[in-house]
């Protein structure tokens, strides 16, 4: 028996590298994470063990994976039965070709120096990275078209090593994608709860690249600079303390420390009219929690939504009406105006913070917000503490948002 499942696991590597087998799980070395809690893995011997868990359905797998290196003979692979048997897809490492449906992640390998490894992207004309038009143009990597509708012969052509996806709650699959024999990447980090463990996934994309060391230490740096930005003040009292000094690269004198802050709490209106309706983050999602982890106030804040709420406008302007600053984004080639946001929506001027000029705007067309902040949090956290406690000295400058100028400026 145990021959015959060598036999198998090898026709299945041999042939389709992306097909599911069954293998069953043995002791091996237990990978702790310190944020993410939607992935489990487990190091054997010959492989690593891979759990994706369904971030929609308590205690049920989205998707498992054994990472099978690829100096491994796979008739080599110990494989014991004494465990529930765990259906799984195959994937060779390191990664050398892949296709990226999202934006996000080819930032993600350009961080970590894998660039080269990127075959193909879809949905290019949302991607704002110019290497990667770049190298579309010279013919190095392939467009693969749209990635709700990619043509398939295309990434069939490339002959990747993976596919990685965001998954959606009900999406019904990836059709085609999944009848090709190519190993889907199912990434689901988007669904953690919180900026840390989103960006912690670093560490499992690092070991399907063979660059586990370095993912592991550029978390370790977003994490020491994350905890430090939030530790610069307690959400009481707004009071400074030491662990500032300790991991934010410098940005306060010892000088600084410990002493009150003269700004307060300030309330916080997040992004603005899209169509009839305005989708404020919830309370759970990254960009609510990172707003109150920079000391301000966020209506929503016991909002118990992960994602976005959808609300008309008038249950935002009674809610947030008197918000003392508005951080939305935009997209456009030139910085937006207070007429151009009046003309979007009349009712914008009743807002306290437009009233006051406290408004400030990020271009997603001209900053690379989507493709950074998802893995880097601390730059993104480090924005909204500059905007919400100016009088913070040696912050960096802003990255991603902008004060909008009002006319008279």
């Amino acid at each position: 028996m145990k021959h015959i499942v060598f036999i198998l696991l090898t026709a299945l590597l041999v042939s389709c590298g992306g097909r599911q087998t069954t293998a069953s799980q043995e002791a091996g070395d237990t990978v702790v994470f310190k944020y993410a809690t939607q992935l489990n893995i487990v190091r054997h011997k010959d492989y690593t063990e891979v759990v994706v868990k369904n971030p929609w359905k308590e205690g049920k797998i989205l998707h498992s994976y054994l990472l099978v290196p690829d100096s491994i003979d796979p008739q080599d692979i110990s494989l014991t039965s004494h465990h529930s048997p765990l259906t799984s897809t195959i994937v060779r490492t390191p990664l050398r070709r892949s296709v990226m449906f999202t934006t996000v992640h080819c930032a993600m390998l350009m961080s970590f120096g894998c660039e080269q490894s990127i075959a193909g992207v879809a949905d290019l004309k949302y991607i704002k990275i110019p290497w990667i038009h770049e190298q579309v143009k010279a013919g190095r990597i392939t467009d693969v078209g749209e990635g709700m509708s990619p043509v398939v012969e295309k990434i069939i052509d490339q002959r990747p090593d993976a596919l990685f996806l965001s998954p959606f709650e009900n999406s019904g699959g990836y059709g085609r994608l999944e009848e090709i024999g190519i190993p889907i990447i199912e990434c689901a980090e988007y669904m953690e709860p919180s900026p840390l463990a989103r960006a912690e996934w670093l560490r499992f994309y690092g070991m399907l690249f063979g660059c586990e060391q370095k993912a592991d230490s550029l978390f370790a740096v977003v994490d020491s600079s994350y905890c430090a930005l939030r530790s610069l003040f307690t959400v009481d009292s707004l009071q400074f303390t030491d662990d500032y000094t300790k991991g934010s690269e410098g940005l306060a004198s010892k000088s600084s420390v410990n002493r009150k802050l003269s700004t307060v709490n300030k309330t916080v209106l997040l992004d603005k009219v899209t169509g009839s309706v305005w989708y404020v983050p919830g309370g759970r999602s990254t960009i609510g929690q990172m707003i109150q982890d920079a000391g301000g106030n966020y209506p929503w804040a016991n909002d118990d939504h992960s994602g976005s709420v959808s609300l008309p406008f008038e249950a935002v302007l009674e809610k947030a009406g008197e918000a003392d600053v508005w951080l939305f984004r935009y997209s456009s080639d030139h910085d937006i105006t207070p007429d151009e946001l009046l003309s979007e929506h009349h009712g914008y001027g009743q807002f306290k913070a437009f009233r006051s000029g406290e408004i400030y705007g990020c271009d997603v067309e001209r900053s690379l917000f989507y493709e950074e902040s998802p893995f880097r949090p601390d730059w993104l956290l480090g924005d909204y503490i500059h905007i919400l406690h100016p009088d913070i000295p040696n912050l960096p400058p802003l990255r991603y948002y902008k004060k909008v100028k009002v006319n008279s400026e």
